[in-house]
């Protein structure tokens, strides 16, 4: 891929504005549940959209994003290696805010699902197949709360952490960040039907194009990587140092 062309460099542009939301977001939160700060606002519905707004975004960059580049199974494989080393550093030395079944590791094994059944989703016509997907999503979003749209689940089916990574978390599961394939994969693959609506090549759709945000979104993994550890230090410095 031509990482200078138009196209990318709006991806990019989209990502790096949505790391910088994604960087704020994490500020305040370590700020209130780590530094205690009484911030009602915070745990208000406001917040919880602005959480959900990043997540989305995410998510459909990187579902329009698995229709571009020739190595999909190793870029999901590196993802969901950086999702399962999230989770054992959290595990390890921050049991009480633990990351399972995060974001990262949601990514991870969309990527890996979907170049499994690209040849099969590709043939899929974009309308519909966005439509379908975005019924799913729907449909599914309450899957981790016992309810498939009206109808109550089988408790049978919240056994373990390996059924909360499908979307069935057991009694008393916790995560901080929690993104299982139900619902969540049928918004990634929202966006992977977006790419057959919005047609890479047609330059009035890929103009955007900030400097700074296009660097940022293009080390997208990285920064995610890092961000909390330095956000955290420059807070833990400002509350009085470590």
């Amino acid at each position: 891929m031509n990482t200078a062309s138009p196209r990318l460099d709006t991806l990019d542009t989209l990502r790096g504005l949505t790391l910088v939301s994604m960087i704020a977001y994490h500020a305040c939160w370590d700020t209130v549940y780590m530094f205690g700060l009484d911030w009602a606002w915070y745990r208000s519905r406001g917040a919880f959209l602005w959480q959900q707004s990043i997540c989305w975004t995410f998510i459909l960059l990187s579902g329009y994003c698995s229709r571009l580049g020739k190595r999909p199974v190793r870029r999901g494989a590196v993802v969901s290696a950086a999702g399962a080393l999230v989770s054992a550093v959290t595990i390890l030395f921050l049991p009480e805010n633990r990351v399972f079944c995060g974001v990262l590791s949601l990514l991870g094994a969309s990527m890996l699902l979907t170049a499994l059944l690209k040849p099969y989703l590709s043939r899929v016509p974009a309308a519909p197949g966005l439509a379908a997907a975005f019924a799913l999503f729907v449909l599914c979003y309450r899957v981790p709360r016992h309810a498939l749209g009206p109808f109550r689940l089988p408790d049978d089916l919240y056994c373990n952490d390996f059924t909360a990574c499908l979307g069935f978390p057991p009694r008393g599961f916790f995560s901080t960040d929690y993104f299982p394939l139900l619902p969540w994969l049928f918004l990634f693959w929202c966006g992977f039907f977006v790419y057959g609506l919005l047609s890479p090549d047609d330059s009035r759709l890929w103009r955007v194009r900030l400097p700074a945000l296009t660097v940022l979104g293009r080390h997208s993994l990285s920064v995610y990587l890092l961000h909390q550890p330095i956000v955290y230090a420059s807070l833990s410095l400002l509350y009085g140092g470590f």
